[in-house]
């Protein structure tokens, strides 16, 4: 097994949700992070027998384009941020503590490829995914002593997801995460995938600074966390998801996640394999588009896993901006900030994360392929 790819895939979490616990093995809560990539020695020989299936990848891209580029306000309000009830409901989301959030403006849907091209575009602007694992800097978020990856295993890349063909042990979570040289924004799977028809897409394979530095070109910034649980609820204030309490599966369609039996089968049932259009499926109250669902959302809070324990205990937070540093014992070296909302591979039988409180830390430096970003505007005084 290739020394990076362990090193890398071992240091990146992938999802804040709950799941199955296998029988053959006990699983702690804080272990119950279904994309987490604690990997097994059998890394390199599931690197290789990674393939993509381009006819998934291409699927048809047809949606409503007039909502396209549009910002919406949303109001101020109160509200109780966290989970108390909800039995899937992660220690980190817990307890539940008073937030006064003010008024500003939010992307009605995730930033696209055409959008993130234009930006490209303009100012020649290189993503993470495409240069070179910088070790000097890669190894301070390592623990001391770690040796130095070859240069070979230094080359750009990022992480794809690719289903198995069966599974086994769900905890074993380098079955279906694979380190893929030249994934990147334009090249999500790798270098036999495009976005020729995905330009109206969320643009993935993101790392915290790729998104800061569209948010600064397009004269925006990334919502904190409490807006962004703010602006989820829709104004539904003591309900699960951001269209109610009923569960994904039921009724019409509601988001795009993993319908079928994770990570094995996907029945699309949603109609998409990867991501869908950003203008799909039933907006929530206040018109936001795929707060559930879809990709990731890069938030732009530092992860502490004692914030919120920490705001109960100051009383009401207005406005707030986040913890001061990144905090998280499982990966102590490494920095991460929050991502929200969920994505494709969520499901009712293995992830909640499209739930509106559902939280996990995301390595500041990484990207992979269901994970994106929206942005807002403050309010002009």
């Amino acid at each position: 097994m290739k020394c990076y790819i362990y090193i890398l895939l071992s240091i990146i979490s992938f999802s804040a949700c709950t799941f199955e616990t296998p029988k053959d093995k006990i699983i702690s809560n804080e272990e119950l992070d279904c994309n987490h990539s604690s990997l097994s020695n059998n890394e390199q020989v599931n690197k290789s027998k990674f393939t993509l299936d381009l006819n998934l990848w291409n699927e048809s891209n047809e949606m409503d384009t007039s909502k396209l580029f549009n910002m919406v306000r949303i109001p101020s309000g109160l509200f109780f941020m966290g989970s108390e009830d909800d039995s899937m409901a992660l220690p980190r989301e817990k307890p539940i503590h008073k937030v006064e959030v003010y008024s500003f403006y939010m992307d009605v849907h995730e930033v696209t490829n055409s959008q993130f091209k234009k930006f490209v575009d303009a100012t020649d602007y290189i993503t993470l995914a495409e240069l070179p694992i910088d070790w000097d800097e890669m190894k301070k978020q390592l623990p001391p002593g770690t040796k130095k990856p070859s240069e070979d295993d230094l080359q750009p890349g990022s992480l794809v997801f690719s289903s198995p063909k069966n599974i086994i042990n769900l905890a074993d979570f380098s079955n279906w995460w694979k380190w893929v040289k030249g994934a990147c924004w334009k090249h999500p799977l790798g270098p036999e995938s495009d976005i020729a028809n995905k330009a109206n897409h969320p643009v993935v394979q993101i790392a915290y600074q790729d998104a800061l530095a569209y948010a600064n070109w397009a004269g925006k910034r990334l919502p904190t966390e409490a807006e962004w649980e703010w602006a989820a609820k829709g104004g539904l204030l003591y309900n699960y998801y951001p269209w109610g309490n009923e569960q994904v599966s039921s009724g019409e369609v509601k988001c795009n996640y993993w319908s079928g039996k994770f990570p094995v089968e996907n029945s699309k049932e949603d109609g998409f394999y990867y991501t869908a259009p950003v203008i799909s499926y039933q907006p929530n109250g206040y018109g936001l588009f795929n707060m559930a669902g879809n990709v990731w959302e890069i938030c732009s809070d530092w992860f502490d896993e004692n914030y919120y324990q920490d705001c109960y205990n100051s009383g009401l937070i207005k406005n707030p901006q986040g913890p001061s540093k990144s905090n998280y014992r499982r990966e102590p070296y490494e920095k991460k900030r929050v991502t929200r909302g969920g994505s494709f591979l969520c499901n009712d039988s293995y992830c909640a994360s499209y739930r509106v409180t559902a939280r996990m830390p995301f390595s500041e430096d990484s990207g992979t392929n269901h994970t994106g970003f929206r942005c807002v505007s403050d309010i002009e005084k």
